[in-house]
């Protein structure tokens, strides 16, 4: 090769896999750890983890043909050096931006997540990438070899990025804050390329004190970029808020949306309408005081099992929650005590339910939605048929959902709902103006047998069954699959 003389030694080759396998991987780490740090301000959904994993990959494809060009006029060693150092400062930098720039986030909608991780991922990720061609480009000396090479630096780059994956999603997240994860993926990255330069004598005394002085400075900054949560959970970033009003009163927040109000010292109180709702109906269509065996979808502030209990002695309930942190978070501040008489399963409902008994339940509650996010997959048919194979004849289902006009979201499940049961009516208040649907919560009522013309409501505005409502909405809507059901492109928030 001509002019090889001139081109930097090669690394020694577990070094060059271990650079590779290390700046992959924290990408990665990156893009997981980015869903948690955004959830809090713009929710999981389809749209959140699209952004994310669109963001990643832009930094990646960057980063790429950035580190390739310069590797092809710079110091190598220097620019792969430089690249771990630099690429560690940005790690440190996207927690306060995320946090400096998602509470102006709520409610803007999914340009909103876009333009966060473009600002907060992007960066990071493209300097981290542009180590694998730098390194390639440094080990590059004997062409008849450059296969051999390119392979195996491009296998210990997937490894190390399939690590981050893995380690991250299984053992990091549940372990860790997610703050702190970051804060020491950005430590060590600067850490590896000060060891990187003062090794091979690129990086002076002036350059190490100075990588570490601002390396100090960033994670400071990290660590002041105050997190909402009081609790981080593998779902959630939980907070719990005293009622000023109440000395018994306490809100449950999850990801910044109010998601539960419980009063310690009156189980029967019921703050939100919804919930009101759904017990309206229920006492509307049981005997009053008549025990019940309810299975519930979403725990929460476990506010309508404690209801249900306290309303009906001698019920059972059963809760399907997937966050065993929330739970674990509930026990601990709002005094929740699981009991034969209220038990909790943890995990997805949509597995769990498979375990309850057919012909069981006389209720089933399904409240695993927030304002943010939808499990699409228990919006379904297939989920229905769960739902119908767990009720004894005659039991209901009640569905807590949120939408606002045009109700596209409202309307495939209303369509979906009276695929599977003859009987579907709807509970929520009317637009005081016009007398139409107003949106936010919807709840609908199910059931193989006929429900009453009108319950009444304790929620303020005299909410009532609506019937000729859902079949309206219904005409409109298309039931949903689970081989299609785009939830997420179908609320409007």
């Amino acid at each position: 090769m001509s002019g090889q003389e001139e081109l930097p030694s090669a690394l020694p080759m577990p070094a060059a896999a271990a650079l590779v396998f290390v700046a992959a991987g924290a990408v990665l780490m990156l893009e997981i750890l980015a869903v948690r740090l955004l959830a809090p301000y713009v929710g999981l959904t389809l749209e959140t983890t699209t952004s994310i994993i669109g963001a990643a990959l832009a930094g990646i494809a960057t980063g790429a043909a950035v580190g390739g060009y310069l590797a092809d006029r710079t110091d190598t060693r220097q620019l792969v050096v430089g690249l771990l150092v630099v690429g560690g400062l940005l790690t440190l930098l996207t927690v306060p931006a995320v946090r400096w720039l998602g509470p102006g986030a709520r409610g803007s909608g999914d340009l909103a997540a876009l333009g966060i991780t473009a600002i907060a991922l992007v960066p990071a990720a493209a300097v981290l990438s542009a180590v694998s061609p730098a390194i390639a480009h440094l080990q590059l000396h004997d062409l008849r070899a450059s296969g051999t090479i390119v392979g195996r630096l491009s296998a210990w780059a997937t490894a190390g990025a399939l690590l981050g994956t893995f380690g991250t999603g299984f053992v990091v997240i549940p372990l860790v804050p997610v703050g702190t994860a970051v804060l020491a993926i950005g430590v060590a990255l600067v850490l590896v390329g000060i060891v990187l330069g003062t090794t091979t004598r690129l990086l002076a005394p002036a350059g190490v004190a100075a990588a570490v002085v601002i390396t100090i400075a960033f994670g400071a900054l990290s660590a002041a970029a105050a997190s909402p949560c009081q609790r981080e959970t593998d779902y959630h970033c939980i907070e719990l808020q005293a009622d000023p009003k109440s000395s018994s009163g306490y809100e449950l927040v999850l990801d910044n949306v109010h998601n539960s109000y419980v009063d310690l010292d009156d189980p029967t109180y019921l703050r939100y309408e919804y919930t009101r709702w759904i017990a309206d109906a229920v006492d509307g269509y049981f005997p009053r005081r008549q025990p019940l065996d309810a299975v519930f979808i979403g725990g929460g502030g476990f506010t309508l099992p404690r209801w249900l209990l306290a309303t009906r002695p001698g019920s059972e309930a059963e809760v399907l929650e997937v966050d065993g942190g929330m739970v674990d978070f509930v026990e601990e501040r709002l005094g929740l005590r699981p009991s034969p008489k209220l038990r909790v399963s943890i995990g997805d409902a949509r597995t769990t339910m498979r375990e309850v008994p057919g012909d069981s339940a006389d209720l089933v509650v399904g409240d695993a939605f927030s304002g943010f996010t939808v499990p699409w997959h228990l919006t379904t048919s297939e989920w229905l048929e769960e739902v119908r194979r767990v009720l004894k004849p005659g039991g209901i289902y009640a569905a807590n959902l949120i939408d606002l006009q045009p109700l596209d979201f409202i309307k495939a499940e209303a369509a979906t709902m009276l695929d599977a049961f003859p009987e579907v009516k709807m509970i929520t208040f009317l637009d005081p103006e016009t007398g139409g649907l107003y949106g936010g919560n919807i709840v609908l009522i199910a059931s193989d047998r006929k429900l009453p013309a009108r319950v009444a409501s304790r929620a303020d505005g005299g909410a009532t069954f609506l019937t000729s409502a859902v079949e309206e909405l219904a005409a409109e809507g298309q039931p949903l699959r689970d081989d299609y059901a785009p939830v997420d492109q179908l609320r409007t928030e």
